[in-house]
């Protein structure tokens, strides 16, 4: 991989289980004891190939070198981890699918099969059902999850009847396309699942009312949503993974290897819950993490929270670990960001975020449409603000960044990296 922009990097890389090549940890001492005072180490989100990640690190790492100051010297690294890209492109890139889905090229070629013909056919619906939960790989409900971290319950999308879930798709789709924006999307999507719950089936009585004029093109478009939505559940899965069973540990080896390092880590997307969830398994007695900037995090917003605003018995996934940060923990939020507003909601919903569940539409929003919620002491800032009056030295900060931030990956702006520099005392 090729960083042209900032010297020196290194790179980290680890496979969907966590695992990486030996050495890594000794690759990054070495910037210490090139001189390096401080470690930039920051990580991608959706992504298709590992040349997408170096032309991502390559122009984020960019204006580091004129935002950073006082004595510092910085050391980068990029981390690359097996995610995929499927968002918002007319045709899918099932290679890359299969790429990072092991041992499942059939059933990537299978689902390619089904999206290319769309068969007016209720048993190709329910193939194309089976066909997602075996991509997903996701165990029954009272199996141990192949992660091996919890016990998981099937998304309530992979559950369902496949023609209500489409449906209720597509009318989310047709209501984001239209510029409604997300109650809007949310209310299509709940008149859809209703239509199609009361609907008749593909083939049986009343099928030609059922599937008149274009009703099989909008279901087999929230097929397709569908696939998004096994893919955006098994990146989101396996980003806490590689963050908790990888980065942290390697963080901790790191530590005792070079403790005079300061280390500031950065995540976009689903990256930005990569990096969160290495605070997991990062030792608590290494402090050598100096700061965590999250931008457009595709996680809940309540992650940080001690207690749930819907069960005070409960915390959030990573309760009260910012703590193990010697520095703040940043999310940065933007209202523009549509794939946050409208469909993370829906997926966590449909997933069953019982983590993000509070009672009116909020219960599904991510932390980087809204920043960090239900965590008293947290510092709201804008992003002028932050980077004119700084921020805190510990805790939760939110930062809206709507003002650079046009859509979910809008992030490579000096600003940013303003930001980043100042919640590491890097400026």
């Amino acid at each position: 991989m090729t960083v042209t922009s900032v010297e020196p990097y290194r790179e980290v890389d680890f496979d969907k289980d966590g695992d990486g090549p030996g050495g890594q940890a000794e690759a990054l001492a070495s910037l210490a004891r090139r001189g390096c005072t401080d470690l930039v180490l920051f990580t991608h989100g959706w992504n298709n190939s590992r040349s997408v990640a170096s032309g991502l690190f390559d122009r984020f790492f960019a204006p580091f070198p004129g935002v950073t100051g006082g004595g510092r010297r910085l050391g980068y690294a990029g981390l690359v981890w097996p995610s995929m890209m499927f968002s918002d492109e007319r045709t899918p890139d099932y290679a890359a699918l299969a790429a990072v889905a092991p041992g499942r090229t059939a059933t990537v070629s299978r689902i390619a099969e089904l999206l290319a013909e769309e068969p007016a056919d209720e048993e190709a619906f329910a193939e194309f059902a089976g066909l997602l939960r075996e991509l997903t790989g996701i165990a029954p409900a009272g199996q141990a999850d192949p992660a091996g971290l919890v016990a998981a319950e099937v998304p309530a999308f992979l559950a369902a009847d496949p023609l209500t879930v489409y449906a209720m798709f597509a009318d989310a789709r047709e209501a984001e396309a239209a510029g409604t924006g997300a109650e809007a999307g949310a209310h299509a999507a709940t008149e859809g699942m209703a239509g199609a719950a009361a609907g008749p089936g593909v083939g049986g009585p009343g099928a030609e009312s059922l599937f008149g004029g274009d009703r099989v093109k909008r279901l087999w478009k929230g097929a397709k949503e569908a696939l998004r939505q096994a893919t955006y559940f098994t990146m989101k899965r396996r980003a806490g993974v590689v963050g908790e069973r990888g980065l942290g540990p390697l963080l901790g080896d790191l530590g005792r290897r070079a403790p005079g390092l300061r280390v500031h880590l950065v995540g976009h997307s689903f990256g930005a819950r990569l990096v969160a969830h290495a605070l997991r398994g990062l030792p608590a007695d290494v402090r050598t993490v100096k700061s965590v900037t999250l931008l457009q995090g595709a996680f809940s917003h309540y992650a940080f929270a001690d207690r749930l605003p819907h069960d005070r018995g409960r915390r959030g996934s990573l309760g009260g670990l910012q703590s193990r940060v010697d520095g703040p923990v940043v999310a940065c939020h933007s209202r523009h960001d549509t794939a946050l507003r409208v469909f993370y909601p829906l997926a966590s919903r449909l997933a069953r975020d019982d983590e993000s569940l509070l009672g009116d539409d909020r219960r599904w929003w991510a932390i980087g449409y809204d920043g960090v919620q239900a965590v008293p002491g947290t510092t709201v800032r804008t992003l002028g603000a932050a980077l004119r009056d700084g921020v805190p030295a510990a805790g939760c900060v939110s930062v809206d960044a709507a003002q650079v931030v046009s859509e979910h990956s809008d992030i490579c702006h000096a600003d940013l990296a303003r930001l980043v520099a100042r919640a590491g005392r890097l400026a």
